[in-house]
Protein backbone atom coordinates (compact mmCIF):
# COMPACT_ATOMS: atom_id res chain seq x y z
CA UNK A 1 0.00 0.00 0.00
CA UNK A 2 0.72 3.26 -0.61
CA UNK A 3 1.65 6.20 1.40
CA UNK A 4 1.45 9.82 0.49
CA UNK A 5 4.44 10.51 2.57
CA UNK A 6 5.64 13.46 0.52
CA UNK A 7 3.08 15.49 2.32
CA UNK A 8 5.43 15.14 5.41
CA UNK A 9 7.69 18.40 5.71
CA UNK A 10 9.96 17.86 8.83
CA UNK A 11 11.86 15.15 10.34
CA UNK A 12 10.29 16.20 13.64
CA UNK A 13 6.99 14.99 12.10
CA UNK A 14 8.78 11.86 11.47
CA UNK A 15 9.70 11.27 14.00
CA UNK A 16 6.30 11.94 15.85
CA UNK A 17 5.01 9.37 13.07
CA UNK A 18 7.56 6.75 13.61
CA UNK A 19 6.78 6.76 17.50
CA UNK A 20 3.26 6.15 17.09
CA UNK A 21 3.83 3.17 14.56
CA UNK A 22 5.91 1.96 17.30
CA UNK A 23 3.58 2.13 19.89
CA UNK A 24 0.66 0.78 17.75
CA UNK A 25 3.34 -2.47 16.98
CA UNK A 26 3.90 -3.13 19.88
CA UNK A 27 -0.26 -2.90 21.13
CA UNK A 28 -0.48 -5.08 17.97
CA UNK A 29 2.04 -7.30 19.11
CA UNK A 30 0.78 -7.47 22.57
CA UNK A 31 -2.42 -8.91 20.68
CA UNK A 32 -1.15 -11.37 19.00
CA UNK A 33 0.46 -13.07 21.40
CA UNK A 34 -2.68 -13.11 23.54
CA UNK A 35 -4.79 -14.25 20.46
CA UNK A 36 -2.04 -17.39 20.16
CA UNK A 37 -2.20 -18.27 23.54
CA UNK A 38 -6.19 -18.52 23.45
CA UNK A 39 -5.73 -20.24 20.63
CA UNK A 40 -3.72 -23.02 22.48
CA UNK A 41 -6.02 -22.68 25.59
CA UNK A 42 -9.07 -23.33 22.98
CA UNK A 43 -7.68 -26.33 21.90
CA UNK A 44 -6.71 -27.69 24.89
CA UNK A 45 -9.76 -26.85 26.62
CA UNK A 46 -11.51 -28.21 23.31
CA UNK A 47 -9.56 -31.67 23.69
CA UNK A 48 -10.79 -31.95 27.73
CA UNK A 49 -14.58 -31.42 26.83
CA UNK A 50 -14.53 -33.84 23.99
CA UNK A 51 -13.21 -36.22 26.02
CA UNK A 52 -15.73 -35.50 29.21
CA UNK A 53 -18.94 -35.08 27.21
CA UNK A 54 -18.21 -38.81 25.52
CA UNK A 55 -18.24 -39.77 29.22
CA UNK A 56 -20.87 -38.29 30.31
CA UNK A 57 -22.90 -39.20 27.09
CA UNK A 58 -21.79 -42.83 27.72
CA UNK A 59 -23.11 -42.85 31.77
CA UNK A 60 -26.03 -41.32 30.60
CA UNK A 61 -26.83 -43.31 27.60
CA UNK A 62 -26.16 -46.55 30.27
CA UNK A 63 -28.58 -45.01 32.67
CA UNK A 64 -31.29 -44.83 30.51
CA UNK A 65 -31.06 -48.05 29.64
CA UNK A 66 -31.29 -49.14 33.06
CA UNK A 67 -33.56 -46.78 34.79
CA UNK A 68 -36.96 -48.62 33.17
CA UNK A 69 -35.55 -51.94 34.11
CA UNK A 70 -35.51 -50.65 38.05
CA UNK A 71 -38.34 -51.31 40.78
CA UNK A 72 -39.67 -48.46 41.98
CA UNK A 73 -38.37 -47.13 45.44
CA UNK A 74 -34.79 -45.22 46.15
CA UNK A 75 -32.34 -47.11 43.71
CA UNK A 76 -34.88 -46.10 41.04
CA UNK A 77 -35.13 -42.39 42.25
CA UNK A 78 -31.77 -41.90 42.94
CA UNK A 79 -30.29 -42.63 39.57
CA UNK A 80 -33.17 -40.33 38.07
CA UNK A 81 -31.71 -37.91 39.72
CA UNK A 82 -28.25 -38.64 38.55
CA UNK A 83 -29.83 -38.79 34.93
CA UNK A 84 -31.23 -35.42 35.61
CA UNK A 85 -27.65 -33.78 36.67
CA UNK A 86 -26.09 -36.23 33.66
CA UNK A 87 -28.20 -34.52 31.63
CA UNK A 88 -27.43 -31.16 32.42
CA UNK A 89 -23.91 -31.75 32.52
CA UNK A 90 -24.13 -32.99 29.29
CA UNK A 91 -25.92 -29.85 28.23
CA UNK A 92 -23.29 -27.35 30.04
CA UNK A 93 -20.52 -29.55 27.75
CA UNK A 94 -22.12 -28.47 24.78
CA UNK A 95 -22.28 -25.44 25.36
CA UNK A 96 -18.49 -25.34 26.36
CA UNK A 97 -18.07 -27.32 22.99
CA UNK A 98 -19.65 -24.34 21.25
CA UNK A 99 -17.13 -21.93 22.80
CA UNK A 100 -14.07 -23.70 22.37
CA UNK A 101 -14.58 -25.76 19.49
CA UNK A 102 -13.62 -25.68 15.74
CA UNK A 103 -15.81 -22.45 14.87
CA UNK A 104 -14.27 -20.63 17.81
CA UNK A 105 -10.87 -21.79 16.82
CA UNK A 106 -11.60 -20.11 13.22
CA UNK A 107 -12.90 -17.06 14.66
CA UNK A 108 -9.54 -16.75 16.67
CA UNK A 109 -7.82 -17.53 13.03
CA UNK A 110 -9.20 -15.16 11.43
CA UNK A 111 -8.45 -12.77 14.04
CA UNK A 112 -5.17 -13.75 13.60
CA UNK A 113 -4.93 -13.18 9.85
CA UNK A 114 -6.43 -9.80 10.29
CA UNK A 115 -3.54 -8.93 12.99
CA UNK A 116 -0.98 -10.23 11.02
CA UNK A 117 -2.65 -7.83 7.95
CA UNK A 118 -2.17 -4.96 10.26
CA UNK A 119 1.06 -5.57 11.55
CA UNK A 120 2.26 -5.81 7.78
CA UNK A 121 0.24 -2.34 7.15
CA UNK A 122 2.20 -0.79 10.11
CA UNK A 123 5.42 -2.24 8.56
CA UNK A 124 5.21 -0.80 5.12
CA UNK A 125 3.94 2.88 6.94
CA UNK A 126 7.16 2.86 8.97
CA UNK A 127 9.47 1.88 6.33
CA UNK A 128 7.84 4.48 3.77
CA UNK A 129 8.12 7.10 7.33
CA UNK A 130 11.58 6.18 6.96
CA UNK A 131 12.72 6.65 3.74
CA UNK A 132 10.43 9.81 3.66
CA UNK A 133 12.76 10.87 6.74
CA UNK A 134 15.67 10.04 5.08
CA UNK A 135 14.43 12.45 2.00
CA UNK A 136 14.55 15.44 4.46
Amino acid sequence: MGFTTEMISTADDCDLLLSLAAKEKGDLDFRKLSLQRQRNSYAETAVEVDAELLAVTAELNALNTMIPTLPNGDAKDDNIGRQKRLELRQFQLTQRKDNYGVVAQLVKEFEQARLDKELLAVQEFTIAVQARKAEL
